[in-house]
């Protein structure tokens, strides 16, 4: 369970190639790896006792549907070992639970969980199932480019970024008024837009036409995917927050409370139900309690929508609704009636809003950011002592503080943002422990300063990173704080006591370069289906978490690998650096590398072999289906990231400005323009023998713009045709290119149902591609 308090800047903020938003209850998928802001994850457990993030169901996740997306295949066995095995740990989001009165409980639970969580690798992963995973990794040189060594005011123009807005700017009001027209006004059909209406019918049609040859197959997937669901489908109860003597938990859209700990019907009753409210389409993604338990605020987020809505209720032996407000990103309870909450606005969340609930209710404007590349958010610190607000772009970032105890009080600034350094605040005994990349080397390092004189000329390293060391989550509690980190593949904990200054360690699990599943009965590698999967970007961690459709493609002989490439964040801070930006072309050539390895070991051929990618991955997969064609049959893409150059240069778009700290300002960098040019999917296309392709699109879809998508569709099919009229031998293959258009669902969220009918069309196309050769 992830608590909103931990210091992580842009706590599970999406983002535009790939959505990774905070866990919620009910929440159906989660689809592409996303991109969270700033730095690490930094999941929490509830241990506020009055915060409460739930997380997705479970069973009904896109990203882990059957399973819990947090249960990660976790790897133990090594290239040539005649002992393999394979395991299943949970995540840190996992690892969380309800929040207990006294740190040594909270501790205690954790470990549980952490134990509990390792032994699932005997339910779901038993030898029956015959699995094998295999770590590869390759130190080769460089030029070669084989695979690389193991290693994210309407007011006052004037205003500087990321100002405290005095209370009077809220009410300011923009000079000159508008006059509204009685005539109704036409809107005017543009070329551009007649030139897209054309393409989706034309895409719509192909597909009506082209998909009946996959339906039949589909149809089978779709009922094994369904009995694998049934199949390894466990109980879980919705995570449980207790303040006081009372319980509050969520099931099935209502949040209840209990007087106790043994939760049964005549002890339970409903604060709120969704569908109730008119949310018939919502589920709860987040709830936070006033610290006297007066008040209630949950937010709801509807399928096909970026924005949630924060429904605040009055509680009692009647609980009413206080206060609806729309597009809340994040918000806190910092008093026991003054409720902190941000707006989001066209996927950018930049102003800080106060409302209080005392009997002269209002609301006020209390910061505003003015840069368009920085995201904003807050959380509380774990002892409530102060608010947080975080301005954080993908490479720096800026902390305010409010003081709990004075939530009137204008914000103070810990440290001005300074370019490249990030940072993330907790709090313990008046002196702020804050999480940095600032120093050598540019990874996270643990450092300290007090309150009063916060600024980076007093801050204290307490703990440094090892080489090569990504951090992936801290818990502060009074006496100590706990470190989860990943070393050269190695998952452990690294606990620091504030009385003695030890470092104690617990090592567990390995992660290299290349994962690799298959049945270990499997005969003949060099001729099964080899699915490689990539995404490097935003450092993020490719996705691996349990999906029934892997088990099954597994179970029927298939190759499944992960290839963990720069612009990852596999390896840490560096790790991402060293493939973002102008170093892009460097997670090109590690893709094209590991594939070349994995055909050099046995491990299938160029005509068994597909490509899968999501989102940002889109970038890298369709980049090397220009530059390397002949070393893969198929692809298969979702929402994909095709249009780099042209997407950069439009300003208008939401999330181009702030994106340029991944992929570079073409507008204003000519080198950067012909570099981007250099890779971008859609701009190197050219008459060649492609592979198939089958991409899934989303016409509600704000972050991948569908009008690229059907360009480079509309580009790559010419070029396939133009190659093989050109070639003109007797039996020529020609690629199927597939675009399927989905109405309904977007970019981070699409039902169960939706989910699974894409998934089966997907498999369809892959074993008709793979398996009919």
């Amino acid at each position: 369970m992830q608590h909103q308090g931990a210091p992580g800047a842009g706590r599970a903020r999406e983002r535009r190639r790939g959505c990774a938003a905070e866990p919620a209850a009910g929440a159906r998928t989660g689809r592409a790896p996303g991109r969270r802001r700033g730095g690490p994850s930094l999941l929490r457990a509830a241990a506020c006792a009055r915060c409460l993030c739930l997380p997705r169901a479970a069973l009904r996740d896109r990203e882990g549907r059957g399973a819990s997306p947090a249960l990660r295949p976790a790897p133990r066995a090594r290239c040539g070992s005649q002992h393999t095995s394979i395991r299943l740990s949970r995540s840190l989001s996992a690892l969380r639970g309800d929040c207990q009165e006294k740190d040594l409980d909270i501790m205690c639970w954790t470990a549980k969980s952490f134990i509990r969580g390792l032994s699932c690798s005997v339910k779901y992963c038993s030898k029956d199932n015959h699995l094998q995973k295999i770590h590869l990794y390759s130190k080769l040189k460089p030029k070669k480019c084989h695979i690389l060594d193991w290693s994210g005011s309407t007011c006052n123009s004037t205003v500087p970024p990321g100002s405290i807005l005095p209370w009077r700017f809220f009410s300011c009001k923009q000079e000159g008024t508008e006059i509204p027209c009685k005539i109704k006004k036409i809107a005017s059909i543009t070329p551009p837009e007649l030139l897209y209406k054309d393409l989706l019918k034309s895409e719509q049609k192909n597909w009506n036409e082209i998909s009946g040859r996959y339906k039949a197959m589909a149809k089978r997937i779709k009922k094994k995917i369904e009995e694998l669901h049934k199949k390894y489908t466990f109980s879980s109860e919705s995570p449980r927050i207790k303040v006081g003597e009372s319980v509050y938990f969520e099931e099935n859209g209502c949040i209840f409370l209990s007087k106790a700990d043994d939760v049964d019907e005549g002890n339970v009753r409903i604060l709120f139900s969704a569908e109730d409210l008119g949310f018939d389409d919502a589920f709860i993604q987040r709830i936070r309690i006033s610290p006297d338990q007066r008040y209630m605020a949950t937010s709801l987020k509807s399928e096909n929508s970026e924005e949630a809505t924060c429904v605040v209720m009055k509680l009692g032996d009647f609980p009413v609704v206080e206060k609806v407000i729309p597009n809340v990103f994040s918000f806190e309870w910092v008093s026991n009636d003054v409720l902190y909450y941000t707006s989001q606005k066209n996927l950018k969340c930049q102003d800080v809003f106060m409302t209080t609930f005392t009997k002269q209710k209002h609301t006020e404007l209390v910061y505003t950011e003015q840069d368009a590349r920085f995201f904003v958010d807050i959380y509380c610190t774990k002892d409530r002592r102060f608010l947080t607000i975080n301005s954080n772009s993908k490479t720096t970032s800026e902390v305010w503080l409010v003081d709990c105890r004075h939530p009137f009080k204008s914000p103070v600034l810990v440290q001005a943002r300074t370019k490249g350094v990030i940072y993330h605040i907790e709090h313990r005994n008046d002196e702020l422990y804050i999480l940095t990349t600032y120093g050598e080397p540019a990874e996270y390092k643990l450092m300290k300063a007090p309150v009063s004189s916060s600024g980076m000329e007093n801050w204290q390293l307490v703990y440094a990173l090892e080489e090569k060391t990504k951090l992936v989550d801290l818990e502060m509690f009074s006496d100590h704080c706990i470190l989860f980190l990943q070393n050269a593949g190695h998952l452990y904990l690294n606990v620091i006591s504030f009385v003695s200054h030890s470092v104690q360690s617990i090592k567990d699990e390995t992660l290299v370069p290349i994962t690799v599943f298959h049945n270990t009965n499997s005969k003949e590698l060099h001729r099964k289906p080899l699915l490689v999967h990539v995404y490097g970007a935003y450092g993020m961690d490719l996705n691996m978490s349990f999906k029934e459709e892997k088990l099954l493609l597994i179970e029927e002989g298939w190759i499944l690998a992960y290839c963990h490439v720069r612009g990852g964040g596999e390896l840490g801070h560096s790790w991402h650096k060293d493939g973002c930006q102008h170093n892009k072309l460097k997670g090109l050539d590690d893709l094209k590398a590991c594939i070349i390895l994995l055909h050099e070991l046995g491990f299938s051929q160029p005509k068994y072999t597909a490509l899968a990618a999501a989102s940002a991955g889109g970038v890298l997969a369709g980049a090397l289906c220009n530059s390397n064609p002949e070393l893969i049959r198929a692809m298969v893409l979702q929402a994909p990231f095709i249009d780099v150059l042209n997407t950069m240069m439009k300003t208008h778009l939401p999330l181009t400005t702030e994106e340029q700290e991944e992929w570079g300002n073409p507008l204003a960098d000519e080198k950067c323009m012909k570099y981007i040019k250099s890779y971008c999917p859609y701009h190197n296309i050219k008459p060649q023998c492609y592979p198939s392709v089958f991409i899934t699109a989303y016409e509600n879809d704000q972050r991948i713009p569908l009008t690229g998508v059907l360009r480079y569709v509309q580009k790559l099919r010419k070029a396939a045709l133009d190659h093989a009229g050109r070639t003109n031998k007797k039996g020529n293959w020609i690629p199927n290119i597939i675009l399927d258009i989905q109405a309904n669902g977007s970019h981070c969220d699409s039902s169960w149902e939706d989910s699974l009918n894409e998934v089966a069309r997907q498999l369809a196309f892959l074993k008709k591609e793979l398996e009919d050769v």
